[in-house]
C-alpha cells in the first residue's frame, strides 16, 4: 500500500502515533528495528549505533571521525569485529531505510526518512508539531518523567534532532513543504490524528 515517514518536534507524540498507525493499518513500525538492522550490517552492537545516533553531527563526533580512519579502527578492534562512525551510520541508514521501504507497508519513525525517501513512490511524509507546553504535558502524561526533568528532556531531544540533520546538510526539517501532511498536535487528539493519516494513505 504505502510507506509512511513520521517526523516530529520532540515530545509531539510521533512514536505513539506511529505505533497506532502501524497497528491500525497492519504495517511494520520501524524505530528500534532500524538500529538493529544497522548494527547487523556494521557488525557492531545496537548500543554503539545508538551512541553514534545521539552524537551524529556534534563537534566531538566530527573530531573523532576526522582523527581515526575506519581502517585504523578495524585494526584496533581486531578481525571479525565491525566499526561504525557517523559517516558509516548515515550510509547504512540510507541503505536500510530504502530496503525496508521497498518491502512496502511500513511506518518509519524519524531518522531523516522524509529526505531519504523523498523520491520514493507511494511514500507519505508526516510532520507532528506542538508548542513546548503541549510537548511537556504529553511526555508527563505518557512517560514516567519527573516534572523537574521533562523540559530539559524536550530541549535535549530537539538538540539531538538538529545534530542528526546536520549530517544530511539540512536545517529545513520543520518546513511544511517537505511533507504531505503537518499535524498540529495542540489542536488534535492522537485518535483524530490517526483517522486523518489513515484517510490520507487509504485514499
Amino acid at each position: 500500500m504505502a510507506v509512511i515517514t513520521i517526523s516530529r518536534q520532540f515530545g509531539a507524540g510521533g512514536k505513539t502515533l506511529g505505533e497506532m498507525i502501524a497497528n491500525e493499518l497492519g504495517y511494520i513500525f520501524l524505530d528500534d528495528v532500524v538500529i538493529q538492522e544497522i548494527s547487523k550490517e556494521a557488525n557492531v552492537s545496537a548500543a554503539w549505533v545508538k551512541s553514534v545516533e545521539r552524537t551524529a553531527g556534534g563537534t566531538f563526533s566530527k573530531f573523532i571521525s576526522g582523527m581515526l580512519s575506519s581502517s585504523y579502527m578495524e585494526r584496533m578492534v581486531g578481525d571479525g569485529k565491525g566499526y561504525i562512525d557517523e559517516n558509516i551510520y548515515i550510509e547504512k541508514l540510507h541503505e536500510v531505510i530504502r530496503r525496508f521501504a521497498e518491502q512496502d507497508n511500513v511506518a518509519l519513525m524519524g531518522r531523516g526518512g522524509q529526505y531519504i525517501l523523498n523520491d520514493f513512490k507511494d511514500a507519505y511524509h508526516i510532520l507532528l508539531i506542538a508548542d513546548i507546553e503541549s510537548r511537556i504535558k504529553f511526555i508527563q502524561r505518557f512517560h514516567d518523567v519527573s516534572n523537574a526533568k521533562v523540559e530539559q528532556l524536550v530541549m535535549q531531544g530537539e538538540k539531538r534532532r538538529a545534530s542528526l540533520y546536520k549530517k544530511f546538510h539540512r536545517a529545513d526539517y520543520n518546513q511544511p513543504h517537505l511533507y504531505h501532511l503537518v499535524l498540529n498536535m495542540d489542536k488534535l487528539s492522537l485518535e483524530k490524528a490517526l483517522q486523518i493519516v489513515c484517510l490520507l494513505v487509504q485514499k
